[in-house]
């Protein structure tokens, strides 16, 4: 019993030994690179608080104008005036993490803002030249579902507009050739007949009233026939003045 408990123990201790060994064997392989690439942790933290001392300094003054030739540094402040609107104000560097390998050094350092915080990637080759600045804002999970949720709106309405627009030309190929034949003067017009008015009758000829007082021999006999009715001997007392012509053709008797 005691001699399993020897082993047990002695088995404990070997893998105790093992992890740290491994531990200091990492340490030691990041030192050396960084001692390969010239550059301490402490040295790499400095450097990665003044590059984003920097850059917040050239985007509070609106200096962008100005490094629009450094592609590197222009990207940097790109992403940071964008981040800038989901972090606020930025209130301080909480904590710092370099990684150093033989093919650079990355540098993360966590910034801590009113709104959200975010993590400045600053990335150094083995020259130790500067070859990116990202900022990278810290969301929440429910933040993260809701943009999701809005992507996905967005894409599907996207989706139903098009179709709809699809849907709206294919249905205006009917409506084409009948346009195309208006343009090209294909399509034969059917002349409606004009109605024609009716003449309106023709009025009736006014009657002519005809004078007959010059009728020298009509008026002597309807003088002899006046003064025979009157019982006059002779027609010198009657002067025909006008003639004319009676609604009837009867006589009336004078009873």
């Amino acid at each position: 019993m005691i001699l399993n408990m020897k082993k047990r123990l002695l088995v404990l201790g070997m893998a105790i030994i093992c992890i740290f060994g491994m531990t200091a064997c990492g340490k030691a392989a990041d030192e050396s690179a960084a001692n390969a690439l010239g550059i301490t942790e402490e040295g790499a933290i400095n450097y990665a608080d003044q590059v984003l001392d920097s850059v917040r300094t050239i985007v509070e003054q609106e200096m962008q104008d100005q490094y629009a030739n450094d592609a590197v540094v222009s990207a940097a402040l790109t992403s940071w005036s964008s981040a800038m609107e989901d972090i606020g104000e930025f209130k301080s560097i909480t904590d710092h993490e370099v990684i150093v390998d033989k093919d650079g050094a990355t540098i993360h350092v966590m910034v801590e803002g009113t709104d959200h915080d975010a993590v400045v990637e600053i990335l150094l080759d083995d020259q130790l030249t500067l070859t990116g600045i990202t900022t990278n804002v810290k969301y929440s999970m429910g933040e993260l579902m809701e943009k999701a949720a809005l992507n996905t709106i967005l894409g599907m309405g996207t989706v139903f507009v098009v179709l709809i627009l699809i849907s709206l030309i294919i249905s205006c190929f009917v409506v084409i050739p009948k346009i195309q034949d208006a343009f090209t003067g294909k399509k034969k017009e059917t002349a409606e007949p004009v109605s024609v008015p009716a003449a309106p009758a023709p009025a009736a000829a006014a009657a002519v009233e005809e004078d007959l007082t010059d009728d020298y021999e009509l008026v002597a006999v309807i003088a002899a026939a006046i003064a025979a009715s009157e019982g006059a001997a002779s027609t010198d007392g009657f002067v025909v003045r006008s003639i004319r012509r009676a609604n009837t053709s009867k006589w009336k008797a004078n009873y």
